[in-house]
Formats: structure tokens, sequence, C-alpha cells
């Protein structure tokens, strides 16, 4: 029985390595929960795909896909947001994933607006949103 308390935390894992994760297996998790939430929706099973939404939410796999996604994968992965983080090294990414493993925010957190200029002389907004979760100024475990 978990001490901690923590849902689907890394409580038996020392912590995150970033090299050592199997993306394949992540990435049919994910895949599988999303297709589960698209079978239930079509059935019109409302409390199904909330309950399948929820453990989404608290899926290891797709947390690790999130942030391969925002610190790899995605081609603002060197702009910071609201936060001024930027996560660049493997340790630091791992160190992201047992954070947001163990801390789940629920409040929404600003988004950095930005005005890119348009060929026609008008500027199109840009929200650029944070990439850590809100907390203390003591808990900083990517450094």
């Amino acid at each position: 029985m978990p001490s901690s308390g923590a849902a689907n935390g890394p409580e038996g894992r020392a912590g995150t390595t970033w090299d050592a994760i199997d993306w394949r297996k992540a990435d049919r998790i994910v895949r599988n929960l999303r297709h589960r939430i698209f079978r239930a929706s079509q059935a019109n099973d409302l409390r199904r795909v909330r309950s399948l939404q929820k453990l989404m939410l608290r899926c290891y796999s797709n947390i690790l896909m999130s942030v391969r996604r925002v610190t790899q994968v995605n081609a603002g992965k060197n702009t910071p947001g609201v936060d001024k983080v930027v996560v660049k090294t493997p340790a630091a990414r791992g160190a992201l994933v047992d954070h947001m493993a163990t801390f789940q925010p629920w409040r929404v957190q600003p988004v950095r607006r930005v005005y890119l200029p348009k060929s026609n002389g008008k500027q199109r907004p840009l929200g650029i949103p944070m990439i850590r979760a809100y907390c203390t100024p003591y808990q900083k475990p990517w450094g």
C-alpha cells in the first residue's frame, strides 16, 4: 500500500531515467487510452468517458509522452513560457516527469501572450504556456 497517496506516481522508483524509457510501450498505453475514450464517447457512455479521462490525467505514460512532446518534439521547445523555464537535459526531463507525477495542479496557470507580425501589417497573437506546474520556491527538482 503506497504511503504517499499519490495516484500512479513514482513511489517504487528511485527517479525517472530519461534514456531508459520504453517509448513504444508508453506510446501504446497512451494510444490505447485515447482509443478507449473515443469508443466510449461514440457509445455515448459519458460516465465511462469521464472516468477514462481522469485515468488519462493520472497515467504515468501520458506524463512521459507530454513531457517528451513539450521538451523535445515541439518546435517552440527553446522558448520559455511565463515561468522562464526551458528544460534541455535528460536529467532535467526525468526530474520534471517525477515532479509532474507527484504534483497534480488543477488550477489554470497564465499563458504568455506574444504578437507576431503578419504580412498584411496586422499582428497575430500567440500563447506560450508554462512548462512546469505552480509550486513553491522551495520545490525546484529540475535545477
